[in-house]
């Protein structure tokens, strides 16, 4: 394996020439001291009493480098909203249990086909990864996501031990003061512009929801209007319930009443709604009147909307997760379902490539030999392709082939999502009987048809006398033995009109391997029937 002690020189994602030694890789950057006030950080919740206006703050901030609040209030929105959860779960999870492969480079020397499979290996041993790709999908509403990376050590190999999932509230934009891009991730260390994540250390997520800077790429920043608007529907149907889900309850108190008295009954009135029960003074009355007509529906219409706003933002459509009984129809359904199908794809597409930069790149390089330059790496690829429908492929590509279309073997494979046999690999088969067994159950289910044809004949009255009966059986077994001998009898012609001479007519008839086993069963099958015929002509007394 390669030295581990890397004191070659490397160029990261960004063109950016760096070192990496054991030391860095031992340690966690989060650990360091510089850092430590990182651990002791607790979310603001700025959800409580959000305000267009207080949203609007939030929203600017972010723009400018400060992700605190953005982070923070969209880690709210995902707890206090069910819907949103619930659709962001269906988009998250989609991504989980898909077949990845390691990919060589183009034209993959053979050192460099065997580093794959070793890396193949390594990542396939890992308990972590899928809970990393989860981690990894935090991205798609809050514009990033970065899980640590924590190394170890096996032998001569370099692996991720385990992989730290880290708030996205910990990290920050640096100004434009800085000259340094605004789309790099810094971890906050209390310094104006933040500290750079250590290479090798990181896998470093951004995910592009749209086109813009990372501060306004996530979900986040869609969703929080119909958050908000929905919150306010929410409440505001709270208060509805509250007010008119209850009869107006008045007190009554006689004139003359002193001050105890009418908090006596003040504090009845306004707890034998909930109670169902009370006391009052003897003169004192409590009347139950109904409330003014109100109506819900215009507050659930909007919590309606509002979610129909979020489902289609976070899966392209409503059909997938509810349906309004009226234009929910089972093809729009399908057309729904298909593009949420295009969102997992290229949602796999994108953590496909974070994968192959921040971890098969670092695991090519720490581990395998092959490794010259980042431009020859190999890379990490999810498995899209849908299998397609077996049996009307089963049926349409012979036809196909039949007349005339080359129809390549690895495309067919692809289509179906069947893998290429590897050399001495058990492969299925159909079922082969032996000649043996064939001829045998051929002969067992003709001697059956006789029997029964026989069976058929003896109840019938006798009109045919036996010598038709036998020239009959005659003539049937002519006809049977006939394109048996045929077979052989012109192999046999065509050595006689070939020979040239009558020694060379004899060694080629030597050599002659004639296959009569189709006369065989002919003649076997003529024997038991006459067997058969004899049997019952004595059981008969004929």
């Amino acid at each position: 394996m390669a030295d581990t002690t890397h004191t070659d020189t490397h160029i990261d994602k960004n063109g950016t020439r760096y070192k990496v030694s054991d030391k860095q890789l031992s340690q966690t950057q989060t650990d360091t001291a510089r850092l430590a006030h990182l651990q002791s950080h607790y979310a603001s919740h700025p959800s409580r009493g959000l305000t267009p206006a207080k949203l609007a703050g939030v929203l600017l901030r972010a723009e400018q480098g400060d992700l605190i609040a953005q982070c923070e209030l969209a880690e709210d929105m995902e707890e206090k909203d069910g819907h949103i959860f619930s659709e962001l779960q269906k988009r998250r999870r989609a991504l989980l249990g898909v077949d990845w492969q390691i990919v060589p480079p183009r034209n993959a020397t053979a050192a460099e086909q065997a580093d794959c499979e070793l890396l193949h290996e390594l990542l396939d041993d890992l308990s972590t990864l899928e809970d990393l790709i989860f981690d990894m999908s935090d991205a798609i509403l809050k514009g990033f996501s970065n899980s640590e990376i924590v190394w170890q050590r096996q032998g001569a190999l370099w692996l991720p031990e385990a992989f730290h999932f880290k708030d996205p509230s910990w990290f920050m934009l640096p100004g434009h003061e800085s000259g340094l891009s605004r789309n790099e991730l810094r971890l906050r260390d209390n310094s104006l512009h933040g500290e750079a994540l250590q290479p090798f250390g990181w896998v470093s997520h951004i995910h592009k929801t749209k086109s813009g800077y990372l501060s306004r790429n996530g979900l986040f920043r869609v969703l929080a209007w119909p958050f908000l608007f929905k919150n306010y529907s929410v409440r505001d149907l709270a208060e509805f319930l509250e007010i008119y889900g209850l009869p107006l309850r008045l007190g009554k108190y006689p004139s003359g009443a002193g001050k105890s008295e009418k908090a006596t009954l003040l504090q009845a009135v306004m707890s034998i709604g909930h109670n169902a029960g009370g006391i009052i003074p003897k003169g004192m009355e409590i009347d139950f009147t109904e409330a003014a007509k109100g109506g819900k529906d215009p507050f659930e219409y909007m919590v309606s909307l509002m979610e129909k706003t979020i489902s289609k933002t976070i899966l392209g459509g409503t059909l997938t997760s509810q349906a309004d009984g009226k234009s929910s129809t089972n093809a729009l359904g399908n057309v729904h379902n298909e593009v949420r199908q295009e969102l997992r794809d290229s949602d796999l597409k994108q953590i496909a490539n974070t994968l192959t930069r921040d971890l098969v790149l670092p695991l090519y390089m720490l581990n395998c030999k092959s490794y010259r330059h980042s431009s020859r790496a190999p890379r990490l690829e999810f498995n899209l392709v849908e299998a397609e429908d077996l049996k009307v492929y089963a049926d349409a590509l012979p036809k196909l082939v039949e007349i005339g279309f080359a129809i390549p073997q690895s495309w067919a494979q692809d289509k179906l999502q069947i893998p290429i046999a590897k050399k001495d690999e058990p492969m299925l088969s159909i079922g082969k009987v032996s000649v043996e067994e064939n001829g045998q159950a051929k002969l067992k289910q003709q001697t059956i048809k006789r029997i029964v044809a026989l069976k058929q004949q003896a109840e019938r009255p006798n009109i045919v006398n036996d010598d038709q009966q036998l020239d009959e059986m005659i003539a049937q077994l002519g006809d049977e033995m006939i394109p048996a001998l045929q077979g052989f009898s012109n192999e046999v012609q065509g050595l006689v009109n070939n020979a040239q001479s009558l020694e060379e007519l004899q060694a080629k008839l030597a050599a002659l391997d004639l296959n009569i086993d189709e006369a065989t069963e002919v003649l076997q099958l003529a024997m038991v029937s006459a067997e058969l015929a004899g049997r019952y002509d004595v059981s008969g007394g004929r």
